[in-house]
């Protein structure tokens, strides 16, 4: 039989907290060998238990969870769980190590299982703000053999300016999210990692994106997307 999967869950919020542990603890192959109330109490854990994985809160007392972060990624991957969805937010948790972050009320039960036994194996999971909010500023998601708290790489520059063109493109809100990480680089298979949608699911958002920014390729619609293809800047006319 596998060792359960160890974690700490650390979350001011006394309800939140008690929620996380139980929904994981119902699991055979997961334990929480550890509550944390702040990021001082969760470094204190992870010393002392060795967990797995570390769940983390973004806002708490005392010391918050992104000045725990470094600390933490020494010890053992940090999926951040969390309220907190500002963008800035999301990209000093990546800067600062963290191997995903998930936005509550933008996942399931299933989804945050998948996640957390993800993280154990280094493939990172972002919910669709967090990965939109990396998108935007050209920030490079971790990958599989990217987990220590160094600074990401950056990628293509100029993503952006979706909100403008959502609305000229009549893309959906969802569409403009998966336009935005096209643009920045992904594949499929991250898209749908960060999404939590099935890769078949990408595709038929792809094939409507395609067919909306009249583009038969994923760089002519990034192209288009980010304003650096002729007549695609807002006010120009649209060939069709």
């Amino acid at each position: 039989m596998n060792t359960p999967l160890r974690l700490v869950v650390a979350d001011d919020n006394p309800v939140v907290r008690a929620g996380l542990t139980a929904l994981l603890s119902t699991h055979p192959d997961i334990t929480v060998v550890a509550e944390a109330t702040n990021g001082h109490e969760a470094h204190e854990a992870a010393r002392r238990h060795r967990p797995d994985v570390i769940l983390l809160d973004v806002r708490m007392p005392g010391t918050d969870g992104i000045t725990a972060l470094p600390h933490l990624v020494r010890i053992a991957p940090v999926l951040m769980v969390t309220y907190s969805a500002e963008s800035e937010t999301v990209r000093e948790a990546m800067r600062r190590g963290a191997s995903g972050y998930l936005v509550h009320g933008e996942f399931t039960t299933d989804e945050l299982l998948t996640a957390v036994r993800d993280i154990r194996h280094s493939r990172p999971r972002l919910t669709a703000t967090a990965a939109t909010s990396l998108a935007q500023a050209n920030i490079k998601p971790p990958t599989a053999t990217s987990n220590s708290p160094e600074l990401l790489s950056q990628v293509q520059p100029d993503v952006g300016q979706s909100t403008s063109y959502q609305s000229r493109f009549r893309l959906s809100r969802r569409e403009a999210e998966i336009m935005d990480l096209i643009a920045s680089g992904m594949n499929n298979q991250q898209i749908a990692a960060a999404c939590f949608i099935s890769e078949k699911t990408v595709k038929n958002h792809i094939n409507r994106i395609f067919a909306k920014l009249h583009s038969t390729s994923r760089g002519q619609a990034a192209a288009k997307w980010l304003g650096t293809a002729p007549g695609s800047h807002p006010g120009g006319t649209e060939r069709r």
